[in-house]
């Protein structure tokens, strides 16, 4: 070997570790930033940096003392310092709207019989079928029928296009646009005298996609600016807590969770409007179990969490969340919650499907109160308010 190459060799293999030590350290970092982020399916307006709200956490992803009370080893889980962006509301409307438009099976079921040159008597039997298929219950389809029958005669029009402006029109009225649909999410004046966070309860039976949509609420409200608080009172089963935990994380949104199974659920939801109360949130959202109806010891336990929830100052917003595909069965199901937890308003899941669309008047004629928020499908920002124009023209394609 030539000696005078001995010094460019040694400064070439300082240089190969000097980067390879680089890109140790680099690997090490990235590994630390991404530990405790599982993934959500992805959103359809991508991923971006914190709002750097206070709250977001900067330090390392674990658990934090609960904030106190008698609560069963509640713990604050941070939100990570990275998450998603969630989809503003306006965008999420456009997008929901284009949705259901393309689902007017009931629309399309309405429109082949009125656009007939004669309605007889089977046409309106048929007529009368649809809309009860499509779950809008006896009153509201005779009701309907009965106006319907009533303007096309006194009108004296067989024009399709002027009857689907009757039908629009009545449609319209059974949905009632004159219901206040607002999520509550403004400061509450407690007991002390003292503003506290909105709270929101959410309930509803197995299988609605309850704990999904509390998830998906907290990015709709943090996508409106707001802080957010979410309370896992959901104790009985540890996947949920994790589920929540993982929503959170992904919009920088605080978790209290109880630190074992099968904790008292109240004593977590105390935890989370607490907690929410010393951070200053604007909203805490309360994810509860999901039980029947027809269990009387689990309805009590839900009377429990309400009491002690709305101790500090009442509750904003109590919301049951139905899925929409269940039909007649889920106003029974409505009917009983209403009694326990003073239902405010109701989320209609899976709701892509309007043929079955007839549910969201059958609901609010049964329990007085507005279809709040609908979902149309299983992206994280697939939970949009409910506007009932576009609703009724989504039916009618």
């Amino acid at each position: 070997m030539n000696v005078d190459s001995v010094p460019t060799l040694t400064w070439v293999l300082v240089a190969l570790a000097v980067l390879a030590l680089a890109a140790l350290v680099t690997f090490v970092v990235l590994r630390l930033r991404r530990r405790g982020a599982a993934p959500l399916p992805p959103s359809s307006s991508g991923t971006g940096a914190g709002s750097g709200r206070e709250g977001d956490g900067e330090g390392a992803v674990g658990t934090l003392p609960r904030p106190g009370g008698p609560g069963d080893g509640a713990t604050v889980e941070p939100a990570t310092p990275q998450f998603q962006v969630p989809e503003t509301v306006g965008s999420r409307l456009v997008r929901l709207r284009s949705r259901l438009a393309r689902s007017g099976a009931l629309g399309q079921a309405l429109l082949s019989v009125l656009g007939r040159d004669h309605l007889d008597e089977a046409a309106w039997e048929e007529l009368e079928e649809t809309l009860l298929q499509a779950d809008l219950g006896i009153d509201p389809t005779t009701a309907l029928l009965a106006e319907l029958r009533t303007r096309i005669r006194v009108d004296g029009t067989k024009d399709p296009v002027a009857i689907r402006e009757v039908l629009r029109e009545l449609l319209l009225a059974q949905v009632d646009p004159s219901m206040d649909r607002t999520i509550a999410s403004a400061p509450v004046l407690g007991a002390d005298g003292e503003p506290h966070p909105a709270t929101i309860l959410m309930v509803g039976v197995n299988g609605t996609g309850k704990t999904t949509t509390v998830g998906k609420l907290a990015r709709l409200l943090v996508a409106e600016d707001k802080d957010v608080v979410l309370g896992a009172a959901d104790t009985f089963r540890a996947a949920a807590a994790d589920q929540l935990a993982t929503w959170g994380a992904r919009v920088g949104v605080d978790v209290v969770r109880s630190e074992k199974d099968g904790a008292d659920p109240a004593s977590v939801a105390h935890d989370a409007v607490e907690a929410g109360f010393r951070s200053g949130a604007d909203v805490v959202i309360i994810d509860t179990a999901g039980r029947l109806q027809n269990k009387a010891g689990l309805m009590d336990e839900l009377g429990k969490i309400v009491r002690v929830a709305s101790r500090p100052a009442p509750i904003a917003e109590s919301l049951l969340v139905l899925d929409a595909t269940t039909g007649q069965n889920g106003l029974r199901q409505a009917r009983v919650f209403a009694e326990v937890a003073h239902l405010t308003g109701i989320v209609l899941t899976k709701l892509d499907g309007s043929a079955k669309g007839g549910i969201v008047v059958a609901v609010q004629r049964e329990l007085g109160i507005p279809v709040k928020l609908v979902g149309l499908g299983e992206g994280p920002d697939d939970l949009a308010p409910f506007d009932p124009e576009s609703f009724v023209d989504a039916l009618l394609g």
